[in-house]
């Protein structure tokens, strides 16, 4: 796996491209810098994802993980806690297994196997993995004291599944990445993927997909020492509400 360094200011390295990808803290000079590319001999055999949290490790892969990282992104641009991500993404494995799939029971569609006959949206809607996780926190703010409650009644009462114990089996693994996504557990997560192909990764695919996750965080593409094609993500926007968690913000980004 990727080698992990936790001091501030220092890189943490993860298989996820060919860009470099800095996280400016607040527009100080502080920063952490993640390069997007493995450097091994050859491929790895397989494609997956790791959060270790308190020395248990938990795996993804790489679909499971990219829809994992929005849970956490909308829950941080929407300020919610942590204990909202680990409930959605609880949720979303029991529901999906956090694929964003077009098709479940009945008309149920989506991350949370929405259904569009019952009020949450229209079926383009709910395979919007943005707009379905949107929705999925905005029926989660609504449950009375959701944060104090087990994972399996807090998705319950949202999702009124036919199985309401279930989301607890996803309980563990869902904390773990939960933790590592949100910055409270600094360089936990890591990632092995292939190579990218030549010219499919990009300073505004980068640029794009921070505007869709976490909203108008000023990005600025530029190249590092290195000449690496690198982009610069100002996280002040996001840290405003709490400057003391500054870097938190900046891992979780």
């Amino acid at each position: 796996m990727a080698r992990r360094r936790s001091r501030r200011g220092r890189a943490t390295r993860v298989g996820c491209g060919v860009l470099a990808f800095v996280v400016v803290l607040g527009g100080a000079t502080t920063a952490v810098v993640s390069v997007l590319r493995m450097h091994d001999a050859a491929p790895p055999l397989a494609q997956r994802c790791s959060a270790t949290v308190d020395g248990t490790s938990w795996y993804l892969d790489p679909e499971q993980a990219d829809n994992a990282a929005l849970v956490a992104a909308v829950a941080l641009r929407r300020g919610l806690p942590a204990r909202a991500v680990t409930i959605g993404l609880a949720t979303a494995l029991q529901e999906s297994r956090l694929v964003n799939i077009d098709y479940g029971d009945r008309d149920s569609l989506g991350l949370f196997q929405q259904r569009p006959s019952q009020g949450w949206g229209t079926p383009e809607q709910v395979l919007d993995p943005v707009y379905s996780t949107g929705r999925f926190y905005d029926g989660l703010v609504q449950v009375a004291g959701y944060t104090e409650l087990p994972v399996t009644e807090a998705a319950q009462a949202v999702q009124r599944s036919g199985f309401p114990d279930a989301y607890a089996q996803h309980e563990g693994r869902a904390r773990a990445y939960a933790s590592a996504l949100t910055g409270f557990s600094p360089a936990a997560l890591s990632c092995r993927l292939h190579d990218a192909e030549p010219g499919s990764v990009g300073a505004d695919a980068v640029g794009a997909r921070v505007l869709r996750d976490l909203g108008e965080l000023p990005v600025t593409p530029a190249t590092d020492a290195d000449g690496r094609p690198t982009v610069l993500v100002d996280t002040a926007p996001l840290a405003a509400a709490d400057p003391a968690g500054a870097g938190r913000v900046a891992w979780a980004v």
